[in-house]
């Protein structure tokens, strides 16, 4: 938060530690504006309530910036536009994506990120044995010839 600031992006509200006496690095949710796609706060995951605002005049164009950065791990968008949900959900490279909703999900459905986001594996669902499970066959001739 405090590079996005000193990079030229402005918040709107929260950004300041709280409970510092904790020793946490808890911050409320913040949300900032006037952020660039290639600012740090745009480029690298942030695990915390923090919501960087990034204008766009056109669907492509939202995708484009959505897109442009190495980590891919979740995506939101909202639309009352069904074919839009499915087109930029679709075109979003982010291995789960919300619509009209943020981290929604379900035990029965892999959850795991693109790019850098991740191991390369997904968690949750049948899909997740496979990456734990090492295969091997054992041919053993228990007759005699």
């Amino acid at each position: 938060i405090d590079i996005g600031r000193r990079e030229g992006a402005r918040v709107v509200t929260g950004g300041s530690r709280i409970l510092e006496e904790t020793g946490g690095w808890f911050v409320p949710p913040t949300i900032l504006d006037s952020v660039r796609n290639d600012m740090r706060i745009a480029q690298e995951e942030i695990f915390g309530p923090v919501l960087s605002v990034i204008e766009f005049e056109t669907e492509a164009e939202a995708v484009a910036i959505a897109n442009d950065t190495p980590y891919g791990l979740a995506a939101s968008l909202y639309t009352r536009e069904l074919d839009v949900a499915h087109r930029v959900a679709r075109d979003l490279r982010a291995g789960v994506v919300g619509v009209n909703a943020y981290s929604e999900g379900d035990m029965t459905t892999p959850f795991g990120g693109y790019k850098m986001s991740g191991f390369g594996g997904h968690d949750k669902s049948l899909h997740a044995h496979e990456q734990y499970t090492e295969t091997k066959t054992i041919w053993i001739q228990v007759a005699a010839r």
